[in-house]
């Protein structure tokens, strides 16, 4: 594999373009080619050692910040949350925030959860397995990771409906098309800013033992989060909670109708559920890349990184990257697996991700267990292989195991 090309020869893509594919051969040879790639925003890192070495960078922080501007974006009650949101913060009002919401996320919070989230798998699993097919996203996916979320947040779940709506509304903030959608994302903003305003206030008069009191509990202490901040990270996990789960679990399931014998070595063996699961996110995550931004001009293996320069560092080609990953495709039965970046990494990885990988490890188990055989006959709809991707529709068929 070549190691380095000049700068003048780096592959070049347009990642804003609706046919660019993260899984495109146009990728997979510019991979060959160099661990770098240039785009229409900045930089793109492609092979795993570059991506797990920069994640860990000081000289790059945190990069969806400008994501807004880069598609003239500049105002809006959306503009205002994100430039806010624990996601793209940085310094010690991140580590701040961070550590007041951390106990909320913590695996034993996971654990306590999961019979939970099996339940609720179940149940959603008994309304169409007779059929012998579903439309997956919105008999699967969405009620399941929108009532996983209701369940972490201690809500009714007769609110899980109103919560996907508005939550699939602002995923279209992340999408190219985010200017001309702009106007029905400030709209959904506005309506999550109400409804958890009702929640805060709720949680004040009567609070319980769910992760909303716990961080009412928190914005009135001494070491607070003020209203503003309560609120904002409220929403990002009404809106970062479904989403991607949402769209993983969809990617999922085309994995292992793609690998079938995986399927079943899950269905025989439950207990290979987290390994399936991380197989899953290597291969085939819904976060194609995490954004970081250059903070000070530093050389790095021969190219010159400029302060502001956008970096994208693809977690996708990461995955796959046979330098790292010698054995083509997946196998849930691996020991000697390194880590992988779908949840990003460095003080900015996932905040939610011990929750997100509780509730999909209940989930495919339970599917694996009662569904076999499983196909797409056609009509699925995808969100573009770039940013965050995922299933707009995905129609499978399956037997029923008996």
């Amino acid at each position: 594999m070549t190691t380095s090309v000049t700068h003048q020869d780096l592959p070049y893509f347009d990642i804003a373009d609706p046919s660019f594919s993260m899984s495109s051969e146009q990728v997979r040879d510019a991979r060959e080619r160099s661990w770098l790639a240039k785009t229409n925003y900045g930089y793109a890192v492609l092979r795993y050692a570059e991506v797990s070495e920069l994640l860990k960078s000081p000289k790059l922080s945190q990069g969806s910040a400008k994501w807004p501007d880069h598609h003239g974006v500049h105002s809006g009650i959306f503009y205002e949350w994100w430039s806010k949101n624990l996601l793209v913060l940085e310094g010690d009002e991140h580590h701040r925030i961070r550590r007041l919401l951390n106990p909320a996320f913590s695996p034993s919070a996971a654990a306590r959860l999961t019979p939970e989230f099996i339940a609720v798998a179940e149940e959603l699993v008994d309304e169409f397995v007779d059929r012998g097919e579903c439309e997956f996203v919105a008999d699967f996916a969405e009620p399941f990771a929108t009532r996983a979320l209701c369940i972490m947040l201690g809500l009714p779940h007769e609110h899980w409906p109103f919560i996907a709506r508005h939550a699939n509304t602002i995923g279209y903030a992340l999408s190219i098309t985010v200017k001309e959608d702009i106007e029905r994302i400030d709209a959904a903003v506005k309506e999550l800013y109400d409804f958890v305003e009702e929640l805060i206030q709720e949680r004040i008069a009567n609070p319980g033992k769910d992760v909303i009191s716990r961080l009412v509990q928190f914005s009135e202490s001494g070491d607070k989060l003020s209203p503003e901040e309560l609120r904002n990270a409220i929403v990002l996990m009404l809106f970062g909670g479904m989403d991607t789960t949402r769209n993983q679990l969809g990617l999922a399931i085309q994995t292992f109708i793609r690998n079938p014998e995986e399927w079943e070595k899950l269905a025989a063996d439950p207990s290979l559920a987290t390994a399936a699961l991380e197989e899953a996110l290597r291969v085939n995550p819904t976060t194609r890349w995490v954004t970081r931004e250059v903070v000070e001009d530093f050389e790095y293996q021969g190219h010159q990184f400029t302060a502001g320069t956008t970096v994208h560092l693809f977690t996708y080609t990461s995955g796959n990257d046979p330098e790292a990953y010698p054995d083509a495709g997946i196998d849930i039965t691996a020991t000697d697996r390194k880590p992988h970046f779908t949840f990003g990494g460095g003080i900015h990885h996932c905040l939610g991700h011990y929750i997100a990988r509780a509730d999909m490890s209940a989930a495919l188990p339970v599917l694996a267990s009662r569904l076999k055989n499983l196909d797409c006959p056609g009509g699925d709809e995808w969100l573009p292989d770039s940013g965050n991707t995922g299933p707009v529709k995905l129609p499978i068929t399956f037997e029923k195991r008996k």
